[in-house]
């Protein structure tokens, strides 16, 4: 088998998880293509040296030109503060490497855009790391979907909740200043993602959002706690989705509800592992809600496990990611998401907040 060479640009609990992956990888997928850590970058020394030796990286450095620059290095993968996306995406794909890219892709739908033309000019794989909707349990739902299993969509219902600062006295944080720290910045595209993966674009949305702790221990708040926003899709089906991250309660309320005329799909991400799904047939008095749990029938679930409802968990979405990127890499081509997916995501949140400023509805920019 082929190896290639993984440069990670970030140490910090996203790049932790994707040096996890790739070092997994090839053994639970079989990849045509074997992964080798090669470099890991930090912004301090003592940091990438650590990384370095925890992760089983070849080499450390803080200097991203040069984990880019670097012939070993065959491809890259960002996991480092949005701001940065743009200049350490545009000079692998110049070097004709393939980027994987965390989300979002860029600070603002311009670098999105520009990343786009850039990698599609060069023909160079790209992704975006959008892992959430790889669960088993969304990977079919999306199938059932394609197949018509609920009959004619008529209504969509998406959030992204959590209550990491819910309590009023959380100190303030890097993850309270900047409108790119934001719920909208955040964890809106999460849900974004999948509001296009599984029912297709957007046409125009009205939204809203607000802080509601404007204070907190060591200093104000700057960007959004929640967010709230009405849909109407391109194919004409509304919907709705809520963000928050002072949600009390909820830990991981990745979740989505989809009506149609034959039946309905809910999902929960604080129960990842099943899938609701009620079909309109048979007596009214037998029908309900089916709990579907995942097993080896569902897409990427038995590469983990032989035994049905045993589970798969967070990090297994990022070896999943790190499957589709090899497969892109040895097919020579993009494949879901894309940058390009990566821009739509993007294009929506920035209608998103200018609808929230105008205070009415604004189409999504179509390109």
């Amino acid at each position: 088998m082929a190896e290639i060479g993984i440069g990670i640009l970030g140490g910090g609990y996203m790049g932790k998880a994707h040096a996890v992956a790739m070092s997994s990888v090839a053994a639970l997928f079989d990849t045509a293509l074997r992964p080798r850590l090669e470099m890991v970058c930090a912004s301090r020394p003592e940091s990438a040296e650590r990384y370095r030796q925890a992760y089983g990286f070849a080499r450390a450095t803080t200097d991203w030109q040069a984990l880019v620059a670097d012939p070993a290095v065959e491809a890259v993968v960002i996991a480092t503060p949005q701001e940065t996306h743009r200049p350490i995406a545009e000079a692998a794909i110049a070097r004709g490497k393939p980027v994987f890219c965390e989300k979002p892709l860029g600070a603002s739908p311009a670098d999105s855009a520009a990343l786009v033309a850039a990698a599609e000019a060069a023909g160079v794989v790209n992704m975006v790391g959008f892992n959430y909707i790889r669960t088993p349990a969304s990977q079919f739902a999306r199938q059932l979907l394609a197949e018509g299993a609920i009959g004619e969509i008529t209504w969509f219902r998406g959030e992204h909740t959590e209550d990491f600062l819910a309590d009023p006295q959380a100190p303030a944080s890097w993850r309270t200043r900047g409108s790119a720290n934001g719920t909208l910045g955040d964890l809106a595209p999460h849900m974004v993602n999948a509001a296009l993966a599984l029912m297709g674009p957007l046409d125009r949305v009205m939204g809203s959002f607000e802080t509601v702790h404007a204070a907190r221990p060591g200093g104000v708040v700057d960007n959004d706690d929640q967010a709230q926003v009405m849909c109407r899709f391109a194919s004409g089906v509304m919907g709705h989705i809520h963000v928050s991250r002072i949600a009390t309660g909820r830990k991981m309320g990745y979740a989505y509800e989809i009506t149609g005329t034959k039946g309905a799909i809910r999902f929960d991400q604080e129960d990842q592992n099943a899938l609701w799904l009620y079909r309109m047939e048979g007596p009214e008095a037998t029908r309900g809600f089916t709990k579907i749990l995942t097993g080896p029938e569902h897409p990427d679930y038995l590469p983990f496990c032989q035994g049905p409802g045993h589970g798969t968990g967070y990090q297994d979405q990022i070896i999943i990611e790190a499957k589709d990127f090899l497969e892109a890499i040895h097919a020579g081509a993009a494949r879901w998401p894309s940058f390009r997916d990566g821009h739509a995501v993007n294009r929506v949140i920035a209608a998103i907040r200018a609808s929230a400023e105008a205070g009415g509805w604004v189409a999504v920019d179509p390109a």
